[in-house]
């Protein structure tokens, strides 16, 4: 979400970066950066996981049963209608429910180089595509069926908006309509897009009473109308919200601490699973904190300013209190936090670090800092190449060998359930535990709370379901926080009754989403 700012359009201009070109350098290396994070945004070889299925499982409803869905799912619908209309456009393979994603990831790097030049300068647009470009973070979303591409598109668009209309004397009607539809999108497209409008409004406030021209103060005041706005359009979705929050939630974690989160965000930045992706995180950090509070003063000196640099002094308080309100609420609601839904925040961050590798004035300096900087986010970049988010798709061929049509599988807990489905052959019969209800959808309405059904029972219940002629194999995992142990004990309560084999075992190391196979044959023919 954009930010504005109290300094003055003349202490803009002092900014040292502004007018500083960009060097045949920094070009190739910012074109080579955008060309290889383009590809990567439609390139990885993992099955969809959980969300990602469960998506693509939402997203084929009728539109008009999709509302109703999400009911018991959590999300808003924004992008659940999106990836219908893209869906009955392009199909349904992985590749092509990935790719609206990376459509909009796309769509956001020229925005980031606006952006950036706004701030900055051409260097800084051009070192902040660049980044944008190769972040991780970024590309993994890119890649994966779900909203957080979009959410960082909005975001950057709100900001070029805010910016138009508080600081460049753009205060038009049209832009603050546009700024209310693009808030209320973000609103309707990930929860999480509420912290950084509530941000967003106390710094227009803030500017609001301290602008140094009268133009500001009106385009402060029409950004906050366009907020409002936003509200109002997002007014019918939230009885469904409330409901959502009083019997969704996330049964498998509870709040962060705030060291926690800020490490586990960076280190997601960084490439998440990817075995350097601290060192990486630990550097946009520091490149962070160059961007917010350095001013480049000659090639061996940088000044640091405590109270940030005025160019993104605003920015900066609005990624904080950003921040701040999603860290308090998660303990507030005793929720979980995802580093994913740091796609709200994530834009202004990269955006500052984009601007700490600006503030090396020595012109090899810049180069090589920049040079090393793509070098490292390439590293995470790559790794989500051949990073798999799911077991499942490694078990389907193993299961595809020994299985027959009519066969029965098992998922425990339920959660394997749609990401197994779409990996498996479709001559096989899926059940999810604890029902014998095919998991393509999890209702998540007071999951947590749902007593375990008896391993014996339930056993019984599918060894009837499969008959005396077909086996039964079991997808299952040990670390489902709301399943411990009741997976084990039905592989035990499974064995009692036919003889067991691991086909294979799970992978915590190796894969996101990991599951081990068992199969229980049927007994041989008298």
């Amino acid at each position: 979400m954009s930010a504005t700012g109290s300094e003055s359009s003349s202490e803009r201009a002092e900014a040292p970066a502004t007018d500083r070109a960009v060097g045949p350098e920094v070009a190739v290396l910012t074109v080579l950066a955008a060309v290889a994070g383009i590809v990567l945004r439609f390139t990885t070889r993992s099955g969809l996981w959980l969300d990602e299925a469960l998506s693509v499982n939402i997203a084929e409803l009728p539109l008009g049963e999709i509302a109703g869905a999400l009911r018991q799912d959590g999300h808003p619908p924004l992008y659940y209608y999106l990836l219908h209309l893209w869906i009955r456009v392009v199909g349904d393979t992985d590749l092509a429910v990935r790719s609206l994603s990376g459509l909009l990831a796309v769509l956001a790097l020229p925005l980031a180089y606006l952006a950036g030049r706004r701030i900055g300068g051409r260097l800084l647009g051009a070192v902040a595509l660049g980044v944008f470009a190769l972040t991780p973070f970024l590309i993994r979303y890119g890649t994966e069926a779900r909203m957080y591409a979009l959410v960082t598109l909005l975001v950057l668009v709100a900001y070029l908006l805010v910016d138009d209309i508080v600081r460049r004397g753009r205060a038009t009607w049209w832009r603050v309509g546009l700024l209310a539809l693009v808030v209320a999108a973000g609103l309707w497209t990930h929860y999480w897009t509420m912290w950084p409008t509530a941000a967003l409004t106390l710094v227009l406030l803030w500017t609001w009473r301290r602008a140094a021209t009268p133009e500001m103060r009106t385009g402060a005041i029409r950004a906050l109308v366009g907020l409002v706005g936003a509200g109002v359009l997002f007014l019918p979705w939230v009885p469904t919200l409330l409901y959502q929050s009083a019997n969704t939630g996330t049964p498998w974690s509870g709040p962060v601490r705030p060291v926690a989160f800020v490490a586990l965000t960076f280190t997601d930045l960084g490439g998440g699973p990817f075995a350097d992706a601290q060192f990486v995180g630990t550097t946009l950090v520091v490149l962070v904190l160059l961007g917010v509070f350095g001013r480049g003063l000659t090639s061996r000196r940088i000044e640091l300013d405590l109270a940030a640099v005025p160019e993104l002094r605003a920015e900066a308080a609005v990624a904080a209190l950003t921040m701040v309100f999603g860290l308090a609420v998660t303990y507030a609601t005793w929720s979980a936090y995802a580093t994913r839904y740091a796609a709200v925040f994530v834009p202004l961050l990269l955006l500052f670090a984009a601007a700490g590798i600006t503030r090396f004035v020595g012109r090899a300096a810049l180069v090589i800092v920049y040079a090393i900087t793509l070098g490292m986010l390439a590293m995470g970049g790559l790794f989500n190449i051949t990073y798999d988010r799911t077991q499942t798709k490694a078990l389907a061929p193993v299961a595809s060998e020994r299985a027959s049509a009519g066969d029965v599988v098992v998922t425990c807990p339920d959660q394997l359930g749609p990401a197994t489905i779409r990996a498996f052959p479709d001559d096989l019969v899926v059940v999810g535990y604890p029902t014998l209800e095919a998991p393509e959808r999890i209702d998540w309405v007071d999951y947590s709370d749902r007593p375990d059904v008896d391993p014996d029972a339930y056993a019984a219940e599918v060894l009837a379901l499969a008959g005396p002629d077909h086996d039964v194999f079991m997808v299952w995992s040990t670390t489902y926080v709301t399943h411990e142990g009741t997976c084990e004990a039905l592989v035990d309560a499974f064995g009692r009754q036919r003889p067991a084999e691991t086909l294979v075992n799970q992978d915590g190391s190796q894969y996101f989403e990991s599951a081990s196979l068992t199969i229980f044959a049927a007994p041989a023919p008298a």
